[in-house]
């Protein structure tokens, strides 16, 4: 399948000025505004086509002006494809050249996925300035710490000065509260001198509450009658969808062309509804695919037609994020067992099987749902599956926001955390979880009116939809996300890594990571070189086999006592070999001790000082 973009549509730099193009079916007539006042400096008439498309030249302007669009005499609204909302985004556009930009990392190639270790970040959280310029001033530490992929949750222009992201609707147009589209790019640029990549969250599946200008242009962009969590649906397969199609597909390929990005990450693909013979994320993936990119989904129905190739008559993507493995680790952990975590039973066997075969649930029973959930996926390679202990979803969707290591025994959160570097899979780590980090991630938003006025008790019912009890004494606790305070709360704390406790964490972090990223076979070793399993009801094992030498990963997650774990042909070593301690999570310069030996072996088999995690290597 290819795809042919039609003209590209907004605002464009040319040798005679600067062209404009906008779809409006819906209107008689469209001019340009050019200037930023309500009196504008000149006014550009466009000329329509058959397809409602408006377009026209203003030979005169450049980049830098700022512009509406005035509609049918009444309406002066933003570009829906602006580059730039520098005044938000209800104000007017910014006419944006991207070739002013002088690109440094002029030998950078995009990487496969195999291999790649996520660092997901919120750009006006991650440094106390929460601008994309700051963030740049993290990377060595990222660098250091041994992560090669930088995921930025979506930073589409939203109503107000600060949000998750997720409610962007000016979709072209980087949010002005980080900063310039340049400097989103020169961010990209210092990400890839020093050799990571970056990967960013897109939204497709709903637009924000407030400030859509879409359907102002023309009814087309939404369903007439799908809804989905957020609302009204968009129109991806009714009439003149081909159009809203395109807005879409374009937009996937602007931030390939434009920023330069290795990756992007879709959010909530199973609520964007889509019956055309080709799937609106086939033809992203063939996009992305035709520049050497590579998109990760996310997706809740474990489908393998997801991650399957186009040619195979999948929907083409090359990951997607596989919750299971993070659910099934919480619940053994914390124990956990509300809302869907209530399909969860917290057993070594679960958090095995969703490494083995990418997730859990592949067609059985779910619970929560009372249904089936899944397909088999074992098929498709391991780095397909995007697994993590924690992301923006499964912290700031708590109450309070609070991470995962808070009220866990160190050990616990370091033995988990040691699962998920070696895991074959490809691993996510959210924002501060290296440095067990103390501030929380709240929901936080900043929308005006009756929207923002009711935020706060349309976030409690979204628990209560969600079947999760929020005790009284908790709710009273909860913070209002339209708070200066509750975003400011939000911002990671750098300080703390200088505290001896997260140093020790940190540190850990960086150790593990150092020996996945030395070791190939911890990078890209097929299904057939490794095995995942579980030794009982709280010990994970994974086995890594390989002439050089086999490595053997056991994680026990209980805590209090002395777990036994037999020798068998799975955890012997090979035939005149045997194991010796690479790397344990309780040693002393870890936060553990170093009093106690981490594991021994007698005539009954390991020993294993728990909670812990202990990597061998045979010799």
């Amino acid at each position: 399948m290819t795809f042919t973009p039609r003209p590209p549509v907004g605002a464009h730099v040319q040798p005679g000025g600067v062209s404009y193009r906008v779809w409006a079916p819906d209107r008689r007539t469209v001019r340009v505004a050019v200037g930023g006042s309500s009196a504008p400096l000149r006014v550009v008439e466009l000329h329509r086509d058959g397809q409602g498309f408006f377009s026209g030249v203003d030979p005169v302007g450049a980049a830098g002006d700022l512009y509406r669009f005035h509609l049918d005499g009444r309406l002066f609204l933003p570009d829906p494809v602006s580059r730039h909302q520098p005044f938000g985004v209800f104000g007017p556009s910014r006419v944006v050249d991207p070739e002013r930009y002088v690109w440094r990392t002029t030998g950078w190639r995009r990487p496969p996925l195999r291999g790649r270790v996520i660092y997901e970040l919120h750009v006006g959280t991650f440094t106390p300035e929460g601008t994309f310029t700051a963030a740049i001033g993290r990377f060595d530490a990222l660098v250091e710490l041994g992560v090669n992929t930088i995921e930025l949750m979506p930073v589409a222009d939203f109503p107000g000065r600060w949000n998750w992201g997720y409610d962007g609707v000016m979709l072209y147009a980087p949010a002005r509260c980080y900063g310039t589209p340049d400097d989103l790019r020169a961010l990209v640029d210092a990400a890839h001198a020093r050799g990571l990549a970056v990967v960013l969250d897109v939204v497709y599946n709903h637009l924000g509450p407030t400030g859509n200008h879409l359907e102002r242009y023309t009814r087309c962009y939404f369903h007439l009658e799908r809804k989905n969590a957020w609302g009204r649906a968009l129109n991806f397969d009714g009439p003149h969808s081909r159009h809203v199609r395109d807005f879409f597909v374009q937009n996937a390929a602007y931030w390939f062309d434009e920023f330069r990005f290795d990756g992007l990450r879709l959010d909530s693909i199973h609520s964007i509804i889509d019956e055309s013979p080709v799937h609106l994320l086939a033809e992203i993936s063939t996009q992305a695919h035709a520049r050497g990119a590579f998109v990760i989904g996310e997706d809740e129905r474990n489908l393998a037609e997801v991650i399957t190739p186009t040619e195979a008559g999948g929907l083409g993507l090359d990951a997607v994020w596989a919750d299971d493995f993070h659910h099934a680790v919480r619940v053994a952990i914390t124990g956990q067992r509300e809302s869907h975590f209530g399909s969860y039973r917290g057993m070594a066997a679960e958090i095995a099987e969703a490494l083995a075969h990418g997730w859990l649930f592949r067609g059985q029973h779910f619970p929560h749902w009372g249904r089936p959930r899944g397909t088999d996926a074992s098929h498709r390679p391991p780095e397909s599956f995007v697994v993590c202990i924690s992301n923006h979803d499964q912290v700031g969707n708590r109450a309070l926001g609070d991470r995962l290591h808070e009220g866990l025994h160190p050990g616990n959160y370091r033995a988990v955390s040691m699962l998920l570097c070696f895991a074959p899979s490809t691993p996510l780590l959210f924002m501060g979880q290296e440095w067990a980090a103390a501030t929380p991630f709240l929901f936080f938003s900043d929308h005006p009116g009756d929207v923002g006025e009711n935020m706060a008790e349309n976030r409690l019912s979204e628990f209560k939809n969600y079947g999760v009890e929020v005790e009284p004494e908790v709710r009273e606790q909860i913070p209002n996300p339209q708070e200066a305070g509750t975003f400011l709360a939000s911002k990671l704390n750098w300080r703390e890594c200088d505290e001896p406790a997260h140093a020790c964490m940190r540190e850990f972090y960086r150790e593990c990571l150092g020996l996945r990223r030395s070791e190939p076979i911890f990078q890209s070793a097929p299904r057939t070189c490794w095995e995942a399993r579980a030794l009982g009801p709280a010990v994970v094992a994974l086995r890594w086999r390989q002439e050089a030498g086999d490595w053997l990963l056991l994680v026990d997650f209980t805590s209090g006592h002395e777990v036994v774990v037999p020798e068998d042909d799975f955890t012997r070593a090979a035939g005149g070999r045997r194991w010796r301690i690479r790397l344990a999570s309780n040693e002393g310069r870890f936060g553990g001790t170093d009093e106690t030996e981490p594991i021994w072996m007698d005539e009954a088999g390991f020993h294993l000082v728990a909670p812990g995690a202990v990597l061998l290597r045979e010799s």
